[in-house]
This record gives structure tokens, C-alpha cells and sequence, in this order.
């Protein structure tokens, strides 16, 4: 199944040319076009999921994932460390609405609670340095 007007879609048939990193009969990992790390490669599901929520079969999240180790060695960030993120959803600023795995290496990169979230944080109150209302 696939959605002919998805990105991903015609990445993973072959219609859009991309910089392959690691491709089987079930997944396609490729760099990403505007990389945030020197490390980062997408892993996608050759058919079209929306998003991780969309009633994915657990073979397809299985063969997804573990793909990753594949990919971390390939691009020789296994042994320094890695990290693997999934937007779901618009909150999530989840930009193409296909299912995908980012794997994010090569450099120190800070904790997710040490960074700036903005004022839909939890503590945004703190953050900002003003009081919560």
C-alpha cells in the first residue's frame, strides 16, 4: 500500500532519487536532505504508514527497529552512540506524514531536558522565568 501523492512513497518505489545508506524487500534508510547532526539517516517502511499510531504491524515497528543497528554501523556511530527519534503527529512537528525513524550521530548532542522547549513545556514557567497563571 502506498499513498501516490507521499514523498516517502515514491522514494521507496524508486520514482525520487535519494543517497541510499541501507535498502531490503521491507525498508529503505536514506540521508537526510537537510541533515541536523553529520549523522542523519531516515529509516522508512516501504509501504505507507501515516505515523507510528497507525495501526502499524508489529513484524513492520520489529524490522523498522532493527534496522537501526544496521544503519548505526554502516555510518559508524555505533560505537560513539546514537539517537533514534519518531515524530507522530502535528504537536510533534511531524513534516512528512509517512512513518519514519530519524538516527541522529556524529557529534555530542544535549539532553532533550537540557534544551529549551518553549512555552508548551511542562516547566515553561521555570524556563522562562516567570510564574505559571
Amino acid at each position: 500500500m502506498h499513498d501516490e501523492n507521499c514523498i516517502f512513497c515514491k522514494i521507496a518505489k524508486g520514482e525520487i532519487p535519494t543517497s541510499v545508506v541501507y535498502e531490503d524487500d521491507k525498508v529503505i534508510a536514506f540521508d537526510d536532505m537537510e541533515p541536523l547532526m553529520p549523522v542523519h539517516t531516515l529509516i522508512i517502511p516501504k509501504d505507507h504508514y501515516s505515523d507510528v499510531a497507525d495501526n502499524v504491524p508489529e513484524d513492520v515497528l520489529g524490522h523498522l527497529f532493527a534496522t537501526v543497528q544496521k544503519v548505526a554501523d554502516i555510518k559508524g556511530i555505533h560505537e560513539d552512540g546514537f539517537r533514534l527519534l519518531v515524530n507522530t503527529g502535528e504537536n510533534a512537528s511531524q513534516s512528512v506524514r509517512h512513518l519514519h525513524v530519524h538516527v541522529l550521530g556524529g557529534g555530542l548532542m544535549p539532553r532533550p531536558n537540557d534544551q529549551d522547549w518553549g512555552t508548551a513545556a511542562t516547566n515553561a514557567a521555570e524556563i522562562h522565568g516567570s510564574s505559571a497563571e
